[in-house]
């Protein structure tokens, strides 16, 4: 009796259990908007942060840079002076 019990138990905990969405960053776009509400989410779509700001006026969110952007990173150019 105690098995089925214990067996009702953890199908109950299983079926009442709910998945959560994972959290997806476009590495293709160096700027994300993160938009707050129920649910909050980040779409990242734009090339720059005038574009983002501008597509989030009026709405309760932030421009961001994406963490995971893997476009051309330009640096500051190495000088070969052969030292």
């Amino acid at each position: 009796m105690r098995v089925i019990a214990l067996a009702a138990l953890a199908c109950a905990l299983v079926l009442a259990a709910t998945q959560a969405p994972a959290q997806t960053y476009d590495p293709s776009y160096p700027f994300c908007k993160k938009v707050s509400g129920d649910p909050t989410y980040f779409d990242c779509r734009f090339t720059s942060m005038a574009a983002c700001q501008q597509d989030i006026r009026g709405m309760s969110a932030e421009c961001l840079a994406n963490p995971y952007f893997r476009g051309s990173r330009e640096g500051a150019p190495r000088s070969s002076t052969g030292r």
